[in-house]
């Protein structure tokens, strides 16, 4: 998908309108802005493996200029990246709109080959620097907190990706089942992906038929329950930006579902993710404290911590052996 996406960018169609700047706008975007907005120009803007990303200037019918921030994504998982993402963040603009950009649309190309998909959402001027622990860990704990499942349960109403990866989140009641499940899919893709292991197949499969209905199941075991918190579930210093004219945090290029709000720092574990600095860690447990048993924290922490790696070697094909031996 990665060459294909590319290929769009470096050879613009005729179906795509001329517009100052040098990236292709296709009809269909244009047609999510009023009728009366000029669009001022459309330019590459940042990198991305997986997509193709650019930030559009426009003046609107009062005068006033704004921009947008325009990514997308080629072939039928291209689709899922971009419906992911917009459903996604729109839900987590929901709960925390000082927290995320606004999304405003997403859809298919009018034109390309191959089918193209978009996601558009306001622009905020960032820069990338690694978050400020209090103001991140304060509204990531406000989102856990203060976040409704509309089913009341764990899961997502649409298919959201971690980076290029699907993942698995139809609905359930059980957090340990949802677990369960999430975690197994991506093991599968692993094997399927970067070859059989079977040594780790046998220790992975301890880990589903022992160590998750112990660890994880203790969560709703004895009278205790989890409510499904809403994490933006691929939360590294790359998907942070703090912005230039106010100092406030935003996060972005979400795979969102209901979880066990734990789950979301778990990420901070893997070596790839700046944030694994403990200062994170401990300054998002002061502002939501550990689940019962706390003493088995750390151990729920390790767990989580394994979904992220997995999944990081599915997505980095070419560094998944590696990536599975360390």
């Amino acid at each position: 998908m990665s060459e294909a996406i590319h290929n769009l960018l470096n050879e613009p169609k005729q179906s795509t309108v001329s517009i100052s700047g040098d990236f292709p706008l296709d009809e269909n975007v244009l047609e999510e802005f009023p009728s009366d907005t000029k669009v001022l120009s459309a330019n590459r803007f940042g990198t991305s493996a997986w997509t193709i990303t650019g930030r559009i200037t426009v003046e609107h019918s009062d005068g006033a200029n704004a921009r947008y921030f325009l990514k997308c994504a080629a072939e039928d998982r291209g689709r899922i990246m971009m419906e992911g993402e917009y459903n996604a963040m729109s839900e987590l603009y929901k709960t925390m709109p000082n927290f995320v950009p606004k999304p405003v649309a997403q859809g298919k190309c009018r034109l390309g080959n191959p089918d193209t998909y978009y996601f558009l959402s306001e622009f905020i001027d960032m820069n990338d620097r690694i978050p400020e622990p209090n103001q991140l860990c304060s509204k990531l704990a406000q989102l856990h907190r203060d976040s409704i499942s509309p089913t009341g349960k764990f899961g997502m109403q649409v298919t959201t990706c971690n980076g290029r990866t699907p993942q698995a989140v139809n609905w359930e009641s059980s957090w340990t089942t949802f677990f369960i499940n999430l975690l197994r899919y991506v093991v599968d893709l692993d094997f399927e992906v970067n070859g059989y292991w079977k040594e780790l197949a046998h220790l992975e499969e301890k880990i589903f038929t022992r160590i998750i209905p112990r660890l994880i199941g203790a969560l709703e075991s004895d009278g205790r329950s989890i409510k499904p918190s809403l994490i933006h579930a691929d939360l590294w210093e790359g998907n942070t930006g703090t912005s230039y004219e106010t100092g406030d945090i935003y996060i972005f290029d979400s795979g969102a579902f209901y979880a066990h709000n734990e789950m979301e720092i778990g990420d901070w574990r893997c070596n790839y993710n700046k944030i694994h600095n403990k200062v994170y860690t401990r300054t998002y447990l002061r502002y939501y404290g550990p689940s019962e048993p706390k003493e088995e924290w750390d151990d729920r922490n390790r767990m989580y911590s394994i979904y992220y790696n997995v999944i990081y070697s599915v997505n980095h094909m070419d560094q998944g052996k590696a990536v599975r031996q360390s």
